[in-house]
C-alpha cells in the first residue's frame, strides 16, 4: 500500500501527463457578413497641421447668458496648402463631432478668459460647427501653461500667415493698389490734342471766319436802317 505522498505524486504526473497529451484546437470562423474598407473623407486631405492641443471648449450662450461646454479633445490649426488660409477645428473625444470650425481673420484678439493663464476666448463672426454660420463667442481652457501659451503663440502665426500669404486678402490689397492708380490716371490732365490740318484747311477756316464776321457787320447795318426809318 503506497502512502500519501506517494499518491498525492502520482496523481499530479498523471495530471501533468494529461495536459500535455491534449491537443490544442486553433478555432476560426469566417465571418458571415463581409464589410469592405470604407474611405472616410474628412475634408482636411487638402490642409496641413499646424498644431494640435487637447482642450475643453465653452461658448456663450446669449439666451440664459451663461458660458456653456461644447466638447473636449483636440483643437487644431489647419493651413490650407493652395490659398494658405488657416482655420480653427475642434472634434469631441469618442464620437469626433465637430464642435468648432471656422476661418482664422487678422482682426480676431485672443483674450484671456476670467484672469486664467490658462484659458482664452475670442468672437468668431461665422462658425461652421453646427452645420449653420453662426456669431459665436468661445472660450478654450487648456490643461496647462505651457499648452496655453503654445496655443496663443500658434493664433499669432496663423493670423500673420492668413494677413500676408493668405489669396482672400492679397488680392484685396492687390485690387485696392490697381484702383488707386486707375485713379490718379484718370485725374492727371489731358495732353493737347496735336493740329493735324493743313495750311489748306486753315485758309478754308479763316475765310469762313471772316465770311462770318461779314454778314455779322451786314446784319448789324441792316438793323440800324431799319431802326431810323421807324423814328
Amino acid at each position: 500500500m503506497s502512502s500519501p505522498i506517494e499518491e498525492s505524486v502520482r496523481r499530479n504526473s498523471e495530471s501533468e501527463a494529461g495536459e500535455v497529451e491534449t491537443p490544442e484546437h486553433d478555432l476560426h470562423f469566417d465571418p458571415i457578413v463581409s464589410l469592405p474598407l470604407i474611405d472616410i473623407h474628412t475634408n482636411e486631405e487638402d490642409e496641413e497641421e499646424l498644431v494640435k492641443i487637447r482642450g475643453r471648449l465653452y461658448r456663450y450662450d446669449t439666451a440664459d447668458h451663461e458660458w456653456k461646454e461644447r466638447g473636449t479633445g483636440d483643437i487644431k490649426l489647419l493651413r490650407h496648402k493652395l490659398n494658405n488660409s488657416v482655420r480653427v477645428v475642434m472634434r469631441r473625444d469618442k464620437t469626433l463631432k465637430v464642435c468648432a470650425n471656422h476661418f482664422i481673420t487678422p482682426d480676431i484678439r485672443m483674450n484671456v478668459h476670467c484672469g486664467s493663464d490658462k484659458a482664452f476666448n475670442w468672437s468668431v463672426f461665422a462658425d461652421f460647427a453646427d452645420e449653420t454660420l453662426k456669431q459665436e463667442l468661445l472660450a478654450i481652457k487648456f490643461g496647462t501653461t505651457i499648452n496655453a501659451e503654445l496655443w496663443k503663440k500658434k493664433f499669432a502665426e496663423a493670423q500673420e500667415i492668413v494677413r500676408t500669404k493668405c489669396s482672400l486678402y492679397t488680392q484685396d490689397s492687390y485690387s485696392d493698389d490697381e484702383s488707386s492708380i486707375t485713379r490718379s490716371e484718370d485725374n492727371e490732365t489731358p495732353e493737347p490734342k496735336s493740329n493735324d490740318k493743313t495750311p489748306e484747311e486753315e485758309t478754308k477756316k479763316d475765310v469762313i471766319d471772316t465770311k462770318d464776321s461779314d454778314s455779322v457787320v451786314l446784319k448789324l447795318k441792316e438793323l440800324k436802317v431799319d431802326s431810323e426809318k421807324s423814328e
